[in-house]
């Protein structure tokens, strides 16, 4: 057994490069599917890991499986409670505010009727996003009030617990693409341009990557966005507004990079690993590790 680990739940191409990157550094570390993994608080001794780095697909599981081995006094990145503030918009945005960082004009309902007086309050066309997802899914585009009235009775008549949070973002005419910009340890290591004929930019979605320059208005909005939410290593979606500049968009707590480090010329899951290496030998030292500023 290692003193790292890798808490994962499936393997795609990001957490191969994860795994020949850690394996290039000469470091020991067990891969944990997370789905077998099981945890008592009684046998601490028993958790072999001082460090882990969370890369599970499942949010749900990724925060759980985070929080039990914290209880446990292990080390993971990003803690729970970066997963907590990321793998919620709103959140994430509620947190962006307190920071006072720029981003698309936001708002939140919890009734149908107020959900339609906010969609017309901040002008079509606007976005309704749920709360938690990725990939660009559930995410719609409201341009008059037909749609906006036909999209609230589907929310509303489907119900449950997302369907009753309208999270409504103003829609930014960006020129055909977004900003990814990866930090880690704060420091924006890259970015990448996701360019699409769809409005939805995103490479889930088709968008084609290329890289994009890391000027110093990126890096600044990037490492002060990851530090709104304490985040380690995170990724920050940026889109460019014409009449004012670069907004906060999204920040992702276990951010992909298959399509990126091609792209940059940046080793960016070496990077990762790292990070990781670098806490490890802190634990080991007996240092105090930092826990991220919140």
């Amino acid at each position: 057994m290692a003193d790292l680990a890798v808490l994962y739940d499936r393997i795609r191409p990001d957490e191969k490069m994860l795994f020949e990157a850690l394996d290039s550094l000469g470091v020991p570390y067990d891969k944990v599917y997370t789905p077998q993994l099981r945890v008592t608080f009684d046998d601490a001794g028993r958790v072999p890991w001082r460090v882990a780095l969370e890369r599970c697909v499942s949010q749900s599981r990724g925060h759980a499986v985070t929080r039990a081995l914290e209880g446990l006094g292990v080390r993971v990145i990003n803690p729970a409670h970066v997963i907590e503030l990321c793998g919620d918009k709103l959140a994430t945005n509620a947190a962006l505010a307190r920071a006072d960082l720029p981003t698309p004009r936001t708002g939140v309902a919890f009734d149908g009727e107020a959900a339609l007086a906010l969609i017309e309050e901040l002008g079509y066309p606007v976005v309704l996003k749920p709360t938690v997802g990725s990939w660009g899914r559930m995410v719609s585009r409201i341009n008059d009030r037909d749609a906006a009235e036909a999209i609230i009775e589907h929310k509303e008549v489907l119900g449950g617990p997302q369907h009753g949070v309208f999270y409504v973002q103003e829609l930014i005419r960006k020129p055909g693409r977004d900003i990814r910009a990866f930090v880690v340890g704060g420091e924006c290591i890259g970015a990448i341009y996701r360019t699409s004929e769809h409005w939805i930019t995103n490479t889930a979605r088709g968008a084609r990557a290329s890289n994009c320059p890391v000027t110093p208005e990126i890096a600044d909005l990037a490492r002060r966005a990851a530090a709104a939410v304490s985040g380690e290593i995170v990724a920050i979606d940026l889109v460019e507004d014409p009449g004012r500049g670069l907004l906060v968009i999204e920040i992702n707590h276990t951010m992909e990079f298959k399509n990126s480090v091609s792209t940059t010329g940046v080793d960016i899951p070496r990077r990762m690993g790292e990070y990781a290496l670098g806490l490890l030998r802190g634990v080991a030292s007996g240092k105090p590790v930092p826990e991220p500023v919140r």
